[in-house]
């Protein structure tokens, strides 16, 4: 692919560092009193998922990571792999738990989810590496424990389980059985489903 500038970095933007690709997950320009201006960049492996801080002198060049995105709709899973529909080629991927990231607490049967593929140079296979779920989901609460009487001042919130098996804090009003929009960004309670 190309290179890019130390002055183009980004958040969310994949580039290549040890023959990895990275995606750079907060990137920081430092201009000290004295000596050259710098970038401090924390970025995270996006085949092993370890997070590391990195800086690169200003005005350096790094080259950008060979990805490409696929749209796929999430069919299943058996535990360890989960099965997704290409919708441009109507064949079936299989992803392993690792590439999801967590994501998987976010997914139900028919999901549209974006998947990131990285075509490693080595092996010239095309790996994926990154599944990103839909920003919103509306999900069944199936487990909360009781509010209990008192617990009224504030906005005082408490842990419930959803239908796929993640963890969400919600307000006290809010009850089992009920369908919540969850933001899968930051796992944030927003509001009832209508």
């Amino acid at each position: 692919m190309g290179t890019v500038s130390t002055n183009e970095f980004r958040k969310k933007l994949k580039i290549m560092v040890d023959g990895q690709p990275y995606e750079i997950i907060e990137n920081q320009f430092v201009k000290p009193g004295k000596g050259q201006a710098f970038n401090r960049v924390r970025i995270k492996n996006l085949v092993t998922g370890r997070t590391l801080e990195r800086t690169w002198k200003s005005g350096d060049t790094v080259e950008e990571a060979d990805v490409t995105y696929t749209e796929m709709t999430y069919l299943y899973n058996d535990g360890s792999t989960w099965y997704f529909l290409n919708s441009e080629t109507q064949e079936t991927e299989e992803i392993s738990k690792e590439a999801l990231n967590g994501c998987e607490v976010w997914l139900l049967d028919g999901a549209t989810v974006e998947v990131t593929w990285w075509k490693d140079p080595k092996t010239q296979a095309t790996l994926p590496i990154e599944v990103i779920p839909p920003t919103f989901v509306d999900l069944m609460i199936v487990d909360a424990p009781p509010a209990v009487q008192g617990n009224t001042s504030g906005n005082v919130m408490r842990e419930a389980t959803l239908e796929t098996g993640a963890k969400v804090m919600i307000p006290l009003f809010i009850e089992n059985n009920t369908k919540i929009r969850v933001d899968t960004r930051d796992g944030s309670y927003l509001e009832r489903a209508k």
